[in-house]
């Protein structure tokens, strides 16, 4: 039973399958439902949502400054976070945007004990705009918090059921991995979280499950213990 987790959404799940969608509500309350579900069996859960929905800055054009396009990538997650807040709160569960900057009224920002406080609250607590700065991804602002909050597990919830050994978009033979330790996909290269996130994962010995979004259940299951995706392990 994990006591407290932090369970990274990319931008695009929100916006589930249809052309043109930015926020697919049938995805989002499903992926309400299931996280009321794991918090009713007593686990704690903070999120970390992308903005890929809206933005992603290494799709910006080469004549666009990064740290223009990453600033316009952080605020696309605090309008994930803001819209993931509401969609809690039509079912039921408080839900608090924390921020590293200082966004006006629509966000708080962050404090590790502010965070700790709303969770033994029963909050869930979102966190939004990355680290602030340019050039770190969301992975990394998960791995950070799971650190900071000592968290039990992360948990990225992906477009693909885990990790392989090579692209499966590009190599239709390429082969799962069931359990995997963290320096190994720093020494592999294996992109499926980053570097940073790997690096700091396997220092601070925090367990991570690295699973597919789109199967049935797969919060549910994943954070019950279920062999489902990837195990990264940290020993």
């Amino acid at each position: 039973m994990y006591k407290r987790i932090v369970l990274k959404l990319s931008g695009e799940a929100l916006a589930g399958e249809k052309d043109g969608v930015i926020f697919d509500d049938t995805v989002i309350w499903g992926l309400v439902a299931q996280i009321k579900e794991v918090m009713a069996k007593g686990t704690q859960i903070c999120l970390v949502v992308g903005g890929g929905n809206f933005w992603r800055g290494r799709s910006a054009g080469s004549e666009m400054d990064r740290t223009k396009a990453d600033q316009i990538g952080m605020l696309a997650t605090v309008m994930n976070a803001i819209y993931l807040a509401d969609a809690f709160r039509q079912n039921g569960v408080t839900a608090v945007v924390q921020t590293p900057i200082i966004v006006g009224t629509m966000t708080e920002q962050f404090s590790k004990e502010r965070a700790i406080a709303h969770l033994d609250a029963g909050k869930v607590v979102i966190f939004a705009a990355g680290l602030g700065h340019p050039f770190f991804s969301t992975d990394t602002i998960t791995a950070l918090r799971g650190a900071e909050l000592e968290a039990d597990g992360l948990f990225f919830a992906k477009s693909i059921d885990g990790v392989y050994d090579d692209d499966p978009a590009v190599n239709p033979n390429a082969k799962k991995i069931d359990m995997i330790k963290s320096e190994d996909i720093v020494k592999n290269n294996l992109k499926v979280i980053d570097m940073a996130a790997a690096s700091l994962c396997f220092e601070r010995k925090i367990p991570v499950i690295i699973f597919g979004l789109n199967e049935e259940n797969s919060i549910i299951r994943a954070v019950g213990g279920e062999k489902i995706g990837t195990i990264v392990t940290v020993s």
